[in-house]
């Protein structure tokens, strides 16, 4: 199997795009076949070595390599321009020599389609006076001569498809600057590289009875057609960036895993036949197969990617989370990228943030408190900890600042003198806990406060509680 995946450079890697390459991928690695890159530059004016660039960043960082490429549509340009002669010398394309304003002007008047006027003109031009005008040098286009009844493929998605050819124009398969069209360029091309199938979204199923008529023209075998359902937002309609649909290598920067990427992707518009969402790459390779393709529409679901995010950061390996760690602190001026050579103690917050992180960039700010000096306080956490009533926040904070003094640092230890202190002034445990997670941490919301205890260490939890009963008074 030769599958490709052929990205026009006129706009970044988009969510589509990238599905559509995901799903190349792994039924090219599955079957053991051969994935194909092919950039579609054609289009001169709007395409960009810039948008070449971050369009291969995006399949790098997804994870998805090719076998074969990246080639550019534009060095076939000589080929595609031999098919359409072809087909000219063959009688199955015509000449035309209309202006296509006058065209569209007469096919409304009469309410026809452009194309079926000028084949009209075309038969009245007649093949002499058409050769004669081509060799006094009259520009002409090149348009594909469709036949009568209808165009029948096998789609493996939605199975038989029936297109009638009397609702297909003649299309324009060379234009009279000598450019291809879009159509005759992915004939040309696919033929050219052997691909045996085809798999892209439904927005190509109106191109794909053309390019079906071109494969027959040109004697060149079929590949197999498979057309997924394409991506919804969650109001139900098409993605798009008012959904915040972005450019695919965007997503890194939010703090997205490629490999959590790549399983959402592939989990749009394909299921394993059970009840798993959460696979590792070599899973996905393993079960993906084009007869568990879906018919119906996939929506977008950021809370998904957030959660799938969050179930591949904790099998990720924990010396690459550490260095994103480093650089999302790094620059912050009480940052301690010291306390990161400690393997042990690393390992140990590790385990306490990863459960609590869905991006790396939460897993940054959950690292903040205990790998930076200063802390950033959370107005909502100090307001409802402290700022109701400061009085009873110093004299808890106090309190167990007495309770462990001389403690063994353990958190059954640090557990112990936490709640018998809170027996001892008659309040439940979390009345203490509250104030101290805010000094500890800054935060509403932490990992157990007794891991924090232990993650900081005596001193340095000691100096916070400290400076919090100091910046209760000041406040």
């Amino acid at each position: 199997m030769r599958l490709r995946f052929a990205p026009s450079p006129t706009g970044y890697l988009h969510v589509g795009g990238a599905r559509t390459a995901v799903f190349n991928w792994l039924i090219a690695r599955h079957e053991g076949g051969v994935f194909v890159l092919r950039i579609e530059d054609t289009d001169r004016a709007r395409s960009s070595d810039e948008h070449t660039q971050v369009i291969l960043d995006g399949l790098t960082w997804l994870g998805v390599d090719w076998d074969e490429g990246p080639f550019f549509q534009s060095e076939g340009l000589e080929r595609h321009r031999a098919d359409a002669y072809r087909l000219l010398s063959e009688g199955k394309a015509y000449r035309d020599f209309s202006d296509m304003e006058t065209v569209r002007a007469e096919a409304q008047e009469r309410g026809m389609h452009p194309s079926r006027v000028a084949r009209e003109k075309m038969e009245e031009l007649g093949l002499e006076e058409a050769r004669r005008k081509a060799e006094a040098g009259e520009p002409f286009a090149i348009r594909l001569l469709v036949p009568d009844g209808e165009t029948v493929f096998e789609d493996l998605v939605h199975g038989p498809m029936r297109f009638g050819n009397e609702d297909i124009d003649d299309l324009v398969i060379l234009r009279s600057d000598g450019t291809p069209t879009y159509n005759l360029a992915v004939v040309s091309d696919d033929a050219d590289m052997r691909i045996t199938h085809v798999l892209r979204g439904d927005d190509h199923l109106s191109n794909t009875p053309k390019q079906v008529l071109l494969y027959r023209a040109l004697g060149y075998p079929e590949p197999v057609f498979a057309h997924v359902p394409l991506i919804l937002g969650a109001d139900g309609k098409k993605l798009s960036k008012r959904h915040g649909a972005t450019a695919v290598g965007d997503y890194s920067k939010e703090g997205i895993l490629p490999e959590a990427m790549a399983n959402f992707l592939a989990l749009l518009g394909w299921s394993p036949g059970d009840d798993r969402e959460f696979m590792s790459r070599e899973e996905l390779i393993e079960a993906f197969s084009t007869d568990r393709l879906l018919k119906s529409a996939s929506v977008f679901d950021t809370e998904k990617l957030a959660w799938l995010n969050g179930r591949h950061l904790a099998e990720h390996p924990d010396d690459e989370l550490v260095q994103h760690i480093r650089r999302h602190l790094d620059g912050e001026e009480s940052f301690r990228p010291d306390l990161l050579n400690d393997e042990i103690w690393v390992a140990e917050l590790l385990e306490v943030i990863k459960p609590r992180a869905r991006t790396l960039d939460e897993l940054g700010d959950q690292a903040r408190p205990f790998l930076c000096d200063e802390l950033h306080f959370d107005e909502k956490a100090v307001a409802k900890h402290w700022d109701k009533d400061p009085a009873s926040a110093i004299d808890r904070i106090d309190a167990l600042t007495d309770a462990f003094d001389g403690v063994v640092w353990t958190r059954e230890d640090l557990e112990s003198a936490l709640r018998a202190r809170a027996e001892s002034m008659e309040v439940g445990a979390g009345k203490l806990i509250h104030p101290l997670r805010v000094a500890l941490t800054g935060n509403m919301a932490s990992p157990g406060i007794f891991d924090v205890l232990v993650l900081l260490g005596r001193e340095r939890a000691l100096k916070r509680m400290e400076d919090g009963v100091t910046r209760i008074r000041e406040r």
